[in-house]
Formats: structure tokens, C-alpha cells, sequence
């Protein structure tokens, strides 16, 4: 169903708690529970609620987050989206079939200070009400839509308060990626269970290892570039270049705009790891984009180098990321991305044949080799 959420929100009307059957709240959760089957459309949906502001999509990422948990096999409880001292006020309370519990607090960012004290009281309120059997069968969850990663702010403040054992913090990107996992690789409900239990306060870390090591690797060439000279090379003529995608992460040194900023505009580089997909195949000539994981591609350039192992000051974490290629024609437009949603996602080759609406992240979480006209379609080209 290619209706975006801003239509739908106009036709089920503003969100507020006013109880009854065809309120506007019960008609967007019945819609999303009778409508929203695929992973792919949650994302999409999401990441709409991320870029765009106000309470009415700050209360729709709640209800898709507690949408989430359903794809993840929990039974969920939308909570209301103001708090009333008659009622317990969490965004979302998740039963396990196994006799776990998660109560669910929605950020649409950190960037303001969140009390722990407010997520806690929740959990006691439910273990007061024998709704929970105790602390042992729980966990708070935060789920963040856009974690900053300079501020941190709400996991030192865990650590601090001795709460690890208690509250998690995971992002929306990271909850849908566990998501498309159990969807496409028979990932079970008590796995899910497995990873956020065990893990440290936040879970971003892990999902992350484990979505790399599940998408699959970029399409080779047929006569992969091994033995090349490193350095500047002649550029290849239009019949043989070559088209990428790379993906790039916000992470605790930054965002991945800043990252696009300094590497791509100022130092005129990028930067590969040892097993980045296509690391061994890029040449000189061809041409690579770069993804800003849930908001779009926001630069694109030349590549005019093959990849040399080198340490430059201005790489983050290098030691992952030793292999340095030069650019040029670099173009940047990290205030006007280009979406990949449905509508978008229907006109590229890579998407031929295939629902729009299923889960489409693997075609932006790791490099990839696309067709030149995809390239042209997300570059504007």
C-alpha cells in the first residue's frame, strides 16, 4: 500500500488520548495493526516521523514503535501519549510469551535531559499493580528515534545510577534491523529475548555486529581489480565504471553528516574497512553515493584512486578503517537528502520485480554495487 504517513494521519485525524472506538488514536493503531505487515513499510513510516517535526508525529513514532514490538512477537499495550495521575503512564508495555516484560519509553531524540526515575516508577507501578511479578521478569526500555552521539547523555546516566540491570537504550534504526532479522532469517522470539536481556545498557552495538554479519555482499565485477597500483590511476572509460552505495552511520564521534563533511568535502577521501564489501573491486573512475543511515543519500563523488592502506587523523575509529581512496567532483547535499521511500524505491532496477514495501535494508546497509541509473535516480542526476 504505497500511502505515505502524513496521508494517513490526515485521513484518521489529530492524535490525542480521547478514549472511545473511532477516535483518531484507535483508527491509526487499528489501521497499522490491519495494514502494516511488512518491516519495509514500518521503516518508511518511521523514518517519515523522524524527518518531519510536531506532537502529532512525535505520537505516531510511539504507536510505530510499539508496532515494532508485535513484529517481534510481544504482546503489546499502547500506552497514552500524555500521562494522568490515574493512569500509569508508559508509551508501551510488551509481554513475552516467555513471562518477560519490557515497558517502553519513546524518544523522538536525547537531546533534552530524560529522568530514569520516570521509566523506573513505571516498572514498580506495574510490579505494584501484580501486572509484573518483579524486577527480575522486567526491563525499562528507551527506544531512541535520533540518538546524538555526542551527548550520551542518557546512558552515562544508567551507568552512573547503577541501572544496568534494570533500563536499556536501543534506537528505532536498531529495533527495525532486529526486526528484518527475525523476518528474513528465521531469527526467533526467545533470540530476540537473548539480545536484549544479557546486553550493557545499550543494545545498538550488538545489532549492529549482527546486521553486518548478515547482509549479504556487494555484486563483483567479473575482473576484479586485485593486482592494482596503489595511487592515483588513469580513470576507466564510461563502459566499465562502476556505480556504489555506501552506507554511513552516526556513531559516539559524531554524525555520519560530519563524517560526509570532513572525509568527502574537506580531505577529499573516504574510507573502507578490511571486509567492506567492494573494497577490492572499486577502481578509478567510478563513481560512489553516500547514504546517511535513516534520512538519505547526501553526497556523491568520483572516486580517482584505487584503496591504499593508510592512517589519516581525520577517520574515525581508522584502525577499522585503514583503506583510504581519493575523490573528486564531490557534491554534497546534506539538507536536502534524497528519501529512498516506496515511491522512490518502485522506479530503481534494484527493485525490480520485488514488493517495495518488504524489507529493503539491505540495499543500505552495506556497500553496494548498484546499475548506473539507479545512481543517476538517487544523485539526481
Amino acid at each position: 500500500m504505497d500511502i505515505t504517513l502524513s496521508e494517513i494521519l490526515e485521513l484518521v485525524g489529530s492524535l490525542d488520548d480521547t478514549s472511545g472506538e473511532n477516535t483518531a488514536r484507535e483508527r491509526f493503531r487499528r489501521f497499522l495493526a490491519e495494514n502494516v505487515q511488512e518491516v519495509g513499510q514500518l521503516r518508511d513510516y518511521i523514518s517519515e516521523c523522524l524527518r518531519i517535526a510536531g506532537t502529532q508525529y512525535n505520537r505516531a513514532l510511539q504507536d510505530l514503535v510499539n508496532h515494532i514490538g508485535r513484529f517481534l512477537g510481544f504482546g503489546v499495550t499502547f500506552g497514552r501519549y500524555q500521562g494522568v495521575s490515574s493512569e500509569i503512564g508508559f508509551d508501551g508495555y510488551w509481554i513475552s510469551p516467555n513471562g518477560f516484560h519490557i515497558v517502553v519509553e519513546t524518544k523522538t531524540t536525547e537531546v533534552y535531559a530524560i529522568k530514569t526515575a520516570t521509566l523506573l516508577g513505571y516498572v514498580n507501578d506495574l510490579i505494584d499493580d501484580e501486572r509484573i511479578p518483579g524486577w527480575e521478569n522486567a526491563l525499562g526500555l528507551y527506544v531512541v528515534g535520533r540518538p546524538d552521539p555526542e551527548l550520551k547523555q542518557l546512558e552515562n546516566a544508567i551507568i552512573a545510577q547503577n541501572w544496568s540491570d534494570k533500563l536499556r537504550i536501543i534506537s528505532v534504526e536498531s529495533l527495525l534491523s532486529l526486526a528484518e532479522m527475525m523476518n528474513e532469517y528465521d531469527m526467533s522470539h526467545a533470540d530476540v529475548l537473548a539480545v536484549i536481556r544479557p546486553s550493557g545498557p545499550t543494545i545498538d552495538p550488538i545489532i549492529d555486529l549482527m546486521a553486518r554479519l548478515v547482509v549479504p555482499p556487494a555484486e563483483s565485477p567479473e575482473t576484479p581489480p586485485d593486482n592494482k597500483p596503489e595511487g592515483h590511476q588513469p580513470l576507466t572509460t564510461e563502459i566499465d565504471t562502476s556505480y556504489w552505495l555506501t552506507p554511513v552511520r552516526s556513531d559516539d564521534e559524531g554524525t555520519a553528516e560530519d563524517n560526509i563533511s570532513t572525509l568527502v568535502q574537506t580531505e577529499h577521501i573516504y574510507a573502507f574497512g578490511e571486509r567492506t564489501p567492494g573494497r577490492r573491486h572499486i577502481k578509478p573512475g567510478d563513481w560512489i553515493c553516500f547514504y546517511a543511515t535513516t534520512k538519505g543519500v547526501v553526497a556523491h563523488a568520483r572516486i580517482v584512486s584505487a584503496p591504499r592502506k593508510e592512517s589519516r587523523p581525520s577517520v574515525r575509529h581508522a584502525d577499522r578503517y585503514p583503506w583510504i581512496f581519493d575523490l573528486k567532483e564531490e557534491s554534497l547535499y546534506l539538507d536536502n537528502p534524497i528519501i529512498i521511500d516506496a515511491a522512490l524505491r518502485a522506479t530503481l532496477d534494484a527493485f525490480k520485480g520485488k514488493d517495495s514495501n518488504k524489507n529493503w535494508a539491505w540495499y543500505v546497509q552495506a556497500t553496494n554495487k548498484i546499475s548506473k541509473h539507479d545512481f543517476n535516480v538517487l544523485t539526481r542526476k
